[in-house]
């Protein structure tokens, strides 16, 4: 894969859109256009990699929108839109008010239908790869990820439907679905050691995500050597979607 590559990354100031972005750049030739909100960690990020960035200021699906169609003008065509934009809200659906519930949605899903409007908008000439995130709790049914489990279910259904809506132009559609995953966003989560114990006790390889786990799954699927690959929703999870942990040791 010698020819340059021009990829678009939103939430790439997250601990997995970080990641991704190194990844990528260590892989093979590439350009980068990191979008976020938070301008300082953008800065760094853009320094270290020799990319290009875009703020996000305002509501998150004008904002792809506009900055899709600034990648596109300047690189003349994208190769692969990325969506890590997303939140991580736990409560029960009787104590989530209208606000939270649109927001987590907004956040998740509306973010990741921009995305996919972009690329239906910018890719159909040439094609290409795009990525979403889902998560463990849209295929596992976790106590108080009634919200958040709805909207990253609503991804995975996304990327199945795109998938089939834009196949004819050759772009792919695929999914990453983590579970918990090590980055800012979950730091509070995992301060206490007992809370901790009890999320690695969950998961059959007995530890918690990292963000290279789950980067190296994406830039696989972004490789456009993988071309007949799209539709897929692929769990990075450690086995917690699809096997339980003995209770023994001992067989």
């Amino acid at each position: 894969m010698e020819e340059t590559q021009n990829y678009v990354i939103f939430g790439a100031t997250g601990g997995i859109g970080q990641s991704l972005a190194r990844l990528l750049k260590q892989r093979w030739p590439c350009r980068l256009y990191l979008c976020g909100r938070n301008r300082g960690v953008l800065t760094e990020l853009a320094e270290e990699l020799d990319a290009d960035i875009g703020q996000l200021d305002g509501p998150i699906a004008s904002e792809i929108e506009r900055h899709i169609g600034i990648a596109q003008t300047k690189y003349g065509r994208i190769d692969g839109l990325v969506n890590c934009i997303g939140n991580l809200y736990l409560k029960p659906a009787h104590r989530t008010s209208n606000a939270d519930w649109l927001d987590v949605l907004e956040t998740n899903l509306t973010s990741a239908f921009a995305i996919v409007r972009g690329a239906g908008q910018h890719m159909r000439k040439h094609g290409g790869s795009v990525l979403l995130i889902s998560s463990v709790a849209a295929r596992l049914g976790l106590a108080n990820h009634d919200a958040i489990g709805a909207a990253k279910a609503g991804v995975e259904g996304l990327t199945r439907s795109a998938a089939a809506s834009y196949a004819r132009y050759g772009i792919r559609f695929n999914a990453v679905a983590p579970g918990l995953t090590e980055t800012p966003m979950t730091e509070k989560l995992l301060r206490q050691d007992s809370q901790r114990r009890n999320a690695e006790a969950m998961v059959p390889l007995g530890r918690i995500g990292r963000p290279d786990d789950i980067s190296r799954t994406a830039c696989w699927l972004l490789n456009p050597k993988n071309d007949w690959l799209t539709a897929q929703v692929i769990a990075v999870d450690g086995g917690l979607s699809s096997s339980r942990k003995a209770v023994s040791r001992t067989l």
